[in-house]
């Protein structure tokens, strides 16, 4: 899944226009463009969390601290998108370098306590699907819902 990440966002986002990737459903909802600078800050900090795991014994995991609207860097999300896309395909060269057995390695989480490598990388997965599953939901609530007209009976999407 880490692999096909990169490629299922290029291809759900080739072509859509700057309105799309900016709209919101509502103001305290992420646009198509919000989730794609929040992918790349949770790529970068299991990037650096999964090179310590693997070169350090044990080492102390920093907590997630998501930057005050106000700090956080304001980038084009084609721009997001092309930065997240090389972190990942470095980081999954990075990760088919590493001997399989480095999957129990463990790290020292704040909150979680001892945590394997192979359960962080389950949950990057994770966290991929369901943010792939609402950029889905917001190109779809954006560009095709309000036209369906009798049909949006039978869906309601969710972004």
């Amino acid at each position: 899944m880490l692999e096909k990440t990169p490629g299922l966002l290029e291809l759900l986002l080739r072509g859509l226009s700057a309105e799309v990737l900016q709209w919101k459903p509502a103001a305290d909802r992420w646009s198509i463009t919000e989730v794609l600078a929040h992918l790349l800050m949770i790529e970068q900090l299991y990037e650096q969390r999964a090179r310590r795991i693997v070169i350090e014994e044990s080492p102390a995991l920093p907590r997630y601290a998501p930057p005050a609207e106000s700090e956080a860097p304001k980038k084009p999300a084609r721009q997001y998108l092309e930065e997240l896309v090389a972190l990942r395909r470095a980081f999954v060269f990075f990760l088919h370098a590493v001997p399989s057995a480095a999957g129990a390695r463990t790290g020292i989480h704040p909150e979680m306590g001892t945590i394997t490598l192979s359960q962080m990388l389950h949950e990057l997965a994770n966290h991929d699907l369901g943010h792939i599953r609402q950029v889905a939901e917001l190109y779809r609530a954006c560009c095709f819902y309000p036209h369906a007209g009798p049909f949006r009976k039978y869906s309601q999407p969710q972004p």
